[in-house]
């Protein structure tokens, strides 16, 4: 019986599904889903010299076969040319299909082999071989437009070039493989060329393109002593910059390696689906058996036409579409936010920061600038001579990396302490509270005010002295013995200037944000007040922000930003962890964190929240597009309308069209 019949699509199982982080330059890809293999090998797959011979052939093979009525000699020659054409086309996906069928698998080339052999054993020759040369396109062409998604944060590589002019003894320059440059040599960035190693600054003065690191759209200005990475580009005078790092240990070789790791786990929403596509095949396979069995006892069909819409049914038999609808979504989603500066540590932090309800956020380093100075100090005791006490908490002070401490040191430094010798021993942290030494037989103190609470010496002077200072927004420490406070430090430090544009547009996404920080409470609700933050918490310890973070949880999840070691707890308490300035932050903080921010910017969390909705929505559609082409061409198998044609035709539109729509993630820009 002559069936209806119409091109053929293709069923794309496509690369991506099982490894979307699979970035070599090969194209072996696999679906695994428990144990139940939708993939299939794209390296059986024929070039498109052979696929375009295939596609010749099958259209000639239907040539002859509408003109075998008038010339009957005509239908050896068709089949003869479907031959041809399924050999070109189908050689390797026969022998791959034969494989899975071995070893009890359901694989696309078993399923694809079973459906064009069994069409060309009904009669319908012309149409297996435009079936076989169709499906071979299609996946051809899905598995460029994967490579595509997969390899365009590989891309970011290329940004380096691949020589250094490197600084010779007699101040001359040897151009050098950067790969060959050895970490401590001097190179030259000539005005509009890219840096090629990551280094400090030794000579010149200029401003850096760094949006390749940090996304980052103004150039910063650079001097000596200043650190700057490969791929970033010097735009207005030579530098010469000693190299810090070799190629593959550079900055943009770490974000490259954290995008791919990231691309290697997947997404909730992706381990749905693979769980789905492991039952979907088996189900169709079950029904398309039962539709070549029953229909002809149920519904009066021929044998031949029920066979025919149960090979329909075959074609659609691989979830293909459904598979590849998330994997190209979630890896174009990264690499868009990798290309802004975010690092987002995989697909399941990418879906979590659109639930995101409460975001927390810490003074010092996050909403400002991290870079706090010495405004101004006051002896509180009469009886120590002044100079005594600003050597003594310089002493101490320089000896500390907490930022508070450094701009203490710094400021004292400047007012020509630092050269009074004095015998400094047994420094020691405090958590939460500062730092203590023994000078000269005596241990001092340089803590903050919540020490001296707990030590009983917050007097009355020492009260309104810290009063005054916290109303202004400045963190307080102070100076102190075991029996009394000898000094307060004033310490400011810098609102950032996008913190109040960013607090706003977390609240218009319903977002509330709060202040959880170890300051002084007066300070802290000072500089919320600055920001427009409602909830404002100091005093707090590393304990009592984890305490603090639990309760927020309990009404939705909740993003904790920070930056320093003492934030890492919070950091992996919090259902998002968010760590600041990926490109000098703690590498505590950025291993706890889920996002690392590269860029001190507060819009990058409102940006990585639209990502995440906006790639939440593509899923979805992928989803729907994917189930609802399936859903339509099983009600047209079942009414006896389908033909292979037309199924391979949708099947292979769909995953191209999930493919396209997943792309469009790549240039995503937040317009919140």
């Amino acid at each position: 019986m002559d069936t209806p019949r119409t091109p053929t699509p293709s069923n794309c199982c496509s690369p991506m599904a099982q490894h979307a982080h699979d970035h070599g330059h090969h194209t072996d890809h696999h679906h695994d889903g428990d144990g139940h293999d939708h993939g299939h090998d794209h390296g059986v797959l024929p070039g498109w010299p052979r696929i375009s011979a295939a596609l010749v052939m099958a259209l000639l093979a239907e040539v002859s076969h509408w003109f075998t009525p008038q010339y009957p000699a005509l239908e050896y020659a068709g089949m003869a040319l479907a031959v041809i054409a399924i050999g070109l086309a189908g050689l390797g996906v026969y022998k791959a299909g034969v494989k899975n069928l071995l070893q009890l698998k359901l694989g696309i080339h078993a399923l694809m082999a079973v459906a064009v052999t069994g069409a060309f054993l009904i009669g319908q020759w012309p149409e297996a071989a435009m079936v076989m040369a169709l499906y071979a396109a299609a996946e051809r062409i899905e598995d460029q437009a994967m490579n595509r998604a997969r390899l365009a944060i590989r891309n970011l590589l290329s940004l380096a070039p691949d020589t250094a002019q490197v600084l010779q003894s007699d101040g001359s320059s040897l151009s050098m493989p950067t790969a060959e440059v050895p970490t401590g040599a001097i190179v030259r960035v000539a005005p509009g060329a890219r840096i090629p190693l990551d280094g400090a600054i030794t000579a010149g003065h200029s401003s850096v393109n760094q949006a390749p690191i940090t996304g980052e759209s103004v150039p910063v200005d650079k001097a000596p002593g200043d650190t700057v990475w490969a791929g970033s580009i010097n735009q207005q005078a030579e530098l010469q910059v000693q190299v810090s790092a070799a190629t593959t240990d550079s900055m943009l070789a770490r974000i490259v390696k954290a995008v791919e790791q990231a691309q290697a786990s997947k997404a909730p929403t992706q381990r749905f689906v693979d769980r789905f596509a492991a039952i979907y095949t088996p189900i169709v396979m079950v029904l398309a058996i039962a539709l070549a069995v029953f229909a002809p006892l149920v519904l009066g069909w021929t044998w031949m036409h029920a066979l025919y819409q149960a090979l329909a049914l075959l074609v659609i038999a691989c979830p293909c579409a459904l598979v590849l609808s998330t994997p190209v979504t979630v890896v174009s989603a990264l690499t868009a936010a990798a290309r802004h500066g975010v690092l987002l540590k995989g697909g399941s932090a990418l879906e979590a920061a659109r639930k995101l309800r409460t975001l927390a956020l810490d003074k010092t380093g996050t909403l400002t600038t991290g870079k706090p100075a010495l405004v101004d100090w006051s002896m509180l005791n009469a009886a120590t001579a002044p100079h005594l006490a600003a050597q003594w908490a310089w002493h101490i002070a320089s000896r500390s990396d907490h930022p508070v401490s450094l701009a203490i040191a710094q400021g004292l430094q400047s007012q020509s302490v630092a050269s009074a010798n004095n015998n400094v021993q047994d420094l020691q942290a405090l958590p939460g509270r500062g730092v203590q030494a023994q000078i000269n037989g005596q241990t001092y103190y340089l803590v903050n005010l919540r020490w001296a609470q707990e030590n009983q010496l917050d007097t009355p002077e020492l009260k309104a002295t810290v009063g005054a200072h916290s109303s202004q927004g400045r963190s307080v420490s102070v100076l102190a013995t075991q029996q009394q406070v000898l000094a307060v430090f004033a310490v400011a430090d810098k609102l950032r200037l996008e913190a109040t544009f960013a607090v706003q547009q977390l609240q218009d996404m319903g977002i509330t944000a709060v202040m959880l920080s170890g300051d002084n409470p007066d300070a802290v609700r000072a500089m919320a007040a600055q920001v427009g933050i409602a909830q404002a918490e100091g005093g707090l310890l590393p304990e009592d922000k984890l305490q603090r973070l639990r309760q927020l949880q309990a009404e939705g999840a909740v993003g904790m930003v920070g930056d320093g070691i003492n934030d890492a707890p919070a950091l992996a308490q919090a259902d998002m962890g968010f760590a600041m300035g990926g490109t000098h932050s703690t590498g505590m903080a950025m291993e706890t964190a889920d996002v690392v921010l590269m860029q001190d910017d507060l819009r990058r969390i409102p940006y990585t929240v639209a990502l995440s909705q906006h790639a939440h929505t593509v899923l979805w559609q992928n989803i729907a597009l994917a189930l609802g082409i399936k859903a339509a061409f099983f009600a047209l198998a079942v009414s006896g309308q389908a033909s292979m044609w037309l199924a391979v035709l949708a099947d292979m539109g769909v995953s191209l069209l999930v493919v396209a729509n997943g792309l469009r993630l790549r240039s995503f820009k937040s317009n919140k």
